[in-house]
């Protein structure tokens, strides 16, 4: 009698665990699923009340804060790890100027109700863990590679949401961020050719 008292409970929570192990969001995905409830463009059944808000703005802005966030985390592991003083120099820069973007889209989201992810998303993570596990030229190759592929990958999602988002600030925070990533871009891709 005393063990059927343990098996149930014990059952059930380890259906409990095994539910919930399976359907975990990270920030990224949560935001997203948030802002589709208030999309008054894509979403027909959007609950939108006084909340309407443009998917394709809230789409670019969460992967814009998202990718903005990782910088500035792998920055701060550049200017920790890396031997190489191009490299720690970038990281500097990323950590600077991500962390201004960074809070310009904070303010723009907080005007068009848009949520955004408070930390970085599961892909983001799984690279700054990679990251913080390599030492010396070992990490400077590796955050090099990470950072000119990043940096190609948010410019054309720049460019692609350039034509796509409604909002006329959105517009403009991408036309003032667009020269900046492209800057970097070549900032690496030159501390690249050093570290191979």
């Amino acid at each position: 009698m005393k063990n059927n008292k343990l098996i149930l409970p014990i059952m059930f929570l380890a259906a409990t665990m095994a539910a919930c192990k399976g359907t975990q969001k990270d920030s990224t995905e949560k935001a997203d699923s948030v802002n589709t409830k208030y999309d008054s463009i894509n979403n027909k059944e959007a609950e939108t009340g006084d909340r309407a808000i443009s998917g394709p703005d809230a789409d670019f802005a969460v992967e814009a804060a998202n990718g903005g966030m990782a910088e500035v985390e792998l920055g701060k592991l550049a200017q920790q790890k890396a031997s190489n003083a191009g490299v720690k120099a970038f990281g500097a820069m990323m950590v600077q100027d991500h962390s201004i973007a960074n809070t310009e889209m904070k303010e723009l989201a907080k005007q068009k109700r848009i949520t955004l992810p408070d930390s970085i998303g599961a892909d983001e993570q799984k690279l700054k863990t990679e990251l913080a596990g390599k030492i010396g030229s070992e990490f400077d190759k590796a955050y090099v590679a990470a950072m000119v592929k990043d940096h190609q990958e948010d410019i054309k999602a720049f460019e692609d949401a350039r034509k796509k988002v409604k909002y006329p600030e959105m517009t403009a925070f991408i036309d003032k961020t667009l020269p900046v990533l492209k800057k970097h871009l070549q900032a690496i891709q030159k501390i690249q050719q050093q570290v191979h």
